[in-house]
């Protein structure tokens, strides 16, 4: 039997958002704003911004938290960065999320793909702030670094949940190696932010939650982000349990005593939702030193 959403799940529906999906339509681009369903893209595009998913519509991969299509991909779209850049460009942002699918399929898992996208949007925008969300390039060194290299100000690489889970969660997927991904950034890029990501709700325990923000803060991670995991379709793992706010903001005080230098935690928190905002913080303890 399917779980009733409690009220602080509810989000309003926003009706100015037109403008964004027709910026998007117009220069081909897909976000995973809508190819996940994310709970918050009516917010989202109605500011308007959105994290743009680059390398297709097709997942190489079937994680069971993930509504994107999983079967074979077709060949990577040579004219997506320059779109890209120029959706991000006419939407005026400041800030630019690119995420993808995975692309085991593709020799480099679709690095290079990555940073053409990221050097477009930085001749457009040259005055913003870039954060790329990537795949696990399945532990390959040389295509973090052509990643790196193109210039992102932000990495991010979500873990998703605690590696206990990961064979029922994310069998493609090696926690270990997302962990690495991690750390060989920090190393390589010292002065890049990383960050990565997490939901809950999906069986694990409150001990293994804080053990993992304790890895990922050893693994070099500066900013964190924690959501609720919901359901996207049928077929996708049911929820577990639905937290209530007050254990977010426990975890998010406790992430924020264990160093990370921003925290986002709460039921509606996605990975890049607001994102520039650890750029521009509100006052308090976690003012992100520049």
């Amino acid at each position: 039997m399917t779980m009733r959403l409690p009220d602080w799940i509810r989000t309003q529906c926003r009706e100015d958002q037109h403008e964004t999906k027709l910026i998007l339509r117009k220069h081909r681009i897909t976000t995973v704003c809508e190819e996940a369903r994310c709970p918050n893209r009516g917010e989202c595009f109605s500011k308007p911004t959105a994290t743009f998913m680059i390398l297709g519509q097709q997942c190489t991969r079937n994680c069971g938290f993930c509504s994107v299509d999983s079967s074979t991909p077709g060949p990577p779209d040579e004219d997506e960065p320059e779109n890209v850049a120029l959706a991000a460009e006419e939407m005026r942002l400041k800030y630019v999320v690119i995420t993808s699918v995975t692309r085991d399929d593709l020799a480099d898992g679709g690095a290079g793909h990555f940073a053409k996208t990221i050097s477009a949007v930085g001749r457009r925008l040259p005055g913003a702030k870039i954060e790329v969300l990537t795949p696990d390039f399945q532990g390959d060194s040389a295509a973090l670094r052509t990643v790196l290299k193109a210039g992102p100000d932000v990495f991010n690489h979500n873990v998703e949940t605690v590696e206990r889970l990961y064979p029922h969660v994310r069998p493609q997927a090696v926690f270990r190696r997302s962990l690495t991904m991690l750390r060989e950034a920090k190393t390589i890029s010292p002065d890049i932010l990383t960050k990565s990501g997490f939901m809950l709700g999906l069986g694990e325990d409150q001990d293994e939650v804080l053990e993992l923000l304790k890895e990922l803060r050893h693994a070099g991670c500066d900013v964190i982000t924690i959501g609720q995991y919901l359901r996207p379709t049928r077929n996708n793992l049911p929820v577990v349990e639905y937290l209530h706010p007050e254990v977010f903001a426990y975890l998010r005080v406790k992430a924020l005593g264990m160093g990370f230098t921003y925290v986002a935690s709460g039921p509606l928190v996605r990975s890049s939702m607001n994102a520039a905002e650890m750029y521009n913080p509100a006052p308090g303890p976690q003012r992100l030193a520049l």
